[in-house]
C-alpha cells in the first residue's frame, strides 16, 4: 500500500471515531438541556400570564378613568392576548393540586373577563352604578387571581427544583462520561499515529543518515535495506542504484583527469611563448604615444610638401584621439565636447566627400557647464551611421545649446529614417543590447552614456530620445541640471 493510501485511511479512521463521539456528545447533552427548559418553561408562561393579567387591569382602570380609544384598543389587544396565553397553558407535573389550581384559574380567568367586558359596555353605555359594581367585582377577582397564580408559579416552581437538581446531576456525569471517551479517542489516535508514521520516518530516518554520509565523501558504505514496496522503498532503491553509479563515475573521471591533465600540460607549455609575444605587440598597438607622434610626423610632412587640407585632416585626427584618450574617465566643458564634435564631423566629410551636412544654434553663455566627457560623440556618430548614412534625401545634424528653466538643454537631432517607440522605450531601459560595433566606431554606445550621465547627475529627466515615427528623423535631448551659482 502507498504512503498516500495508508494516510487517507489512518485519517478517515480517526475523523470517524471523533465524529461519532461528538455526535454521541451533543446529542445526550441536548436531550438534557431540553428537559431542563421542559421543566421552566411552566414557570415562564405563568410570568407571563400574570403581565398580560396586569395590562389587562391597568388598560381597563385607565379607560375607566379617561374614556380614550387608545386606552380601549389596548385593553382589547390585552384581553385577546390573555386569551391566547391561557390556551396555551402547560403545567409540567401530574400533581393533582396543581392540576386543580391551573383548572382554577382558567375559570376565574374567563369570570373576570366577563366582568371587565361589563365593566368597559357600562362605562360605554355612561351607566355609572353599573360600571362602579363590575369594576370592585373585577378587582376583587383580579386580586384573588395574582394570588393564585403566584402560589401556583411557587409549587411549579418548587417541584421543578428538585427535577432540576437530578437533571444537573446527570449532565455532569454525562460531561465526565463524554469527557472520558474523548481522552480514550484520542490516545488512540495517537497510537495509530505514532504506528503508521513509524513505517514511514524509520526507512527515511536510515535514508537521511546514508545520504549525509554520502555528501561528506563516504561513497563505499552498504547499500540499505529495502524494507517496503512504496514510495519510501522506491527511493531507497534508487538512492542504492545513484551510490553504485557515482563510484562508477567517480572512478572514469578520476582515469580521464589524469589522461587530460598530462595534455593540458604540454598544450600550456606550447602557448605560453606564443601569447607572450602577442601580449607584447598588443600593447605596442595600443601605445598613444606612438599614434600622436605617427599623426604629427605624418602632419609635419603634409605641411612640409605643401598638402594644407592633408596637414588639417591629419592635424585634427590627432586632436581626436588625442581627447578620446585622455578625456574617456573625465569631467570636461560643453565648449570642449562640441570642439570634438567640430573636429569628428570635419573628419567624416573629409571621408564622405562632405554629404554630412552639420548646423549648430549654441547659447554662449552655458559653454562653460560640465559634463562627462565622450557624451556627445557617441550621439552624433549614432546619428551617422544609424540616421542619415543611407537614406535618399540630404541629410542633416543639427546640434543645439539652449536653456529650459534651471537646465541647460543639449539637442542633436538628424533628419533621417527615425527610430520606433519601441526600440526607444528598450534603449531607455537598458534593454537593448549591442550587437556588434562598426568599424568606426568608438565603442562608446547610448546605455553607457545614459549610465554616466545618470551616475553624474543624480537627477530625473537627463536623457531623452524622440521620434515622430519612420523617416521622421531622430532628437536625442540631454537635460543638465545648471548648477546654483551659474543660474543668473
Amino acid at each position: 500500500m502507498s504512503i498516500q493510501s495508508r494516510l487517507i485511511i489512518l485519517f478517515l479512521i480517526t475523523t470517524a471515531l471523533i465524529f461519532f463521539v461528538n455526535v454521541f456528545v451533543y446529542v445526550n447533552i441536548n436531550r438534557i438541556i431540553e428537559r431542563i427548559e421542559a421543566l421552566y418553561s411552566s414557570n415562564v408562561s405563568l410570568n407571563e400570564l400574570s403581565e398580560r393579567l396586569s395590562d389587562v387591569q391597568e388598560d381597563m382602570t385607565r379607560y375607566l378613568k379617561t374614556k380614550s380609544t387608545e386606552s380601549l384598543e389596548d385593553y382589547y389587544k390585552y384581553e385577546q392576548d390573555y386569551i391566547e396565553q391561557l390556551d396555551r397553558l402547560e403545567i409540567s407535573s401530574v400533581s393533582s393540586e396543581l392540576l386543580y389550581m391551573k383548572k382554577y384559574i382558567v375559570d376565574m380567568s374567563y369570570t373576570y373577563l366577563e366582568w371587565a367586558d361589563e365593566a368597559v359596555n357600562a362605562k360605554r353605555g355612561r351607566n355609572i352604578s353599573k360600571y362602579v359594581d363590575a369594576y370592585e367585582e373585577c378587582s376583587r377577582i383580579y386580586d384573588y387571581l395574582n394570588s393564585y397564580i403566584y402560589s401556583l408559579n411557587n409549587e411549579q416552581f418548587k417541584e421543578s427544583s428538585g427535577n432540576y437538581a437530578g437533571l444537573i446531576s446527570t449532565l455532569r456525569y454525562a460531561e465526565l462520561f463524554c469527557l472520558t471517551i474523548l481522552v480514550v479517542v484520542a490516545v488512540c489516535n495517537i497510537l495509530l499515529i505514532i504506528l503508521a508514521t513509524q513505517t514511514i520516518t524509520g526507512p527515511l530516518s536510515s535514508l537521511a543518515k546514508r545520504a549525509n554520509e554520502v555528501s561528506e565523501g563516504n561513497l563505499e558504505g552498504e547499500p540499505l535495506r529495502v524494507e517496503s514496496s512504496d514510495e519510501v522503498g522506491v527511493v531507497t532503491g534508487a538512492f542504492n542504484q545513484m551510490v553504485i553509479s557515482l563510484r562508477d563515475y567517480i572512478d572514469k573521471v578520476r582515469d580521464n583527469m589524469e589522461k587530460e591533465s598530462a595534455m593540458k600540460e604540454r598544450e600550456l607549455r606550447m602557448n605560453a611563448s606564443l601569447k607572450e609575444a602577442q601580449l607584447k605587440y598588443l600593447q605596442a598597438q595600443i601605445n598613444p604615444h606612438f599614434l600622436f607622434n605617427t599623426l604629427n610626423a605624418g602632419a609635419q610632412l603634409a605641411m612640409m610638401e605643401g598638402a594644407d587640407r592633408t596637414n588639417t585632416y591629419i592635424q585634427k585626427m590627432a586632436d581626436f584621439f588625442r581627447y578620446n584618450i585622455k578625456k574617456n574617465h573625465e569631467l570636461t566643458t560643453i565648449a570642449d565636447e562640441i570642439e570634438l564634435i567640430d573636429n569628428y564631423i570635419y573628419i567624416l566629410n573629409v571621408r564622405f566627400s562632405g554629404d554630412i551636412h552639420f548646423e549648430k544654434n549654441i547659447d554662449d553663455s552655458l559653454m562653460n557647464i560640465e559634463i562627462p566627457s565622450m557624451t556627445l560623440q557617441p550621439i552624433v556618430e549614432n546619428a551617422v551611421n544609424y540616421g542619415i548614412r543611407n537614406i535618399d534625401w540630404e541629410g542633416l545634424i543639427t546640434l543645439s545649446l539652449y536653456r529650459e528653466g534651471d537646465r541647460a538643454c543639449i539637442s542633436v537631432k538628424d533628419n533621417g529614417v527615425g527610430i520606433p517607440q519601441d526600440k526607444i522605450d528598450r534603449i531607455l531601459a537598458d534593454e537593448l543590447q549591442a550587437s556588434g560595433l562598426s568599424d568606426d566606431s568608438n565603442g562608446i554606445g547610448l546605455t553607457n552614456v545614459i549610465s554616466r550621465l545618470d551616475l553624474h547627475f543624480n537627477a530625473d529627466n537627463v536623457f531623452n530620445i524622440y521620434s515622430e515615427g519612420e523617416n521622421m528623423g531622430t532628437e536625442v535631448v540631454i537635460r543638465i541640471p545648471i548648477p546654483m551659482e551659474r543660474r543668473e
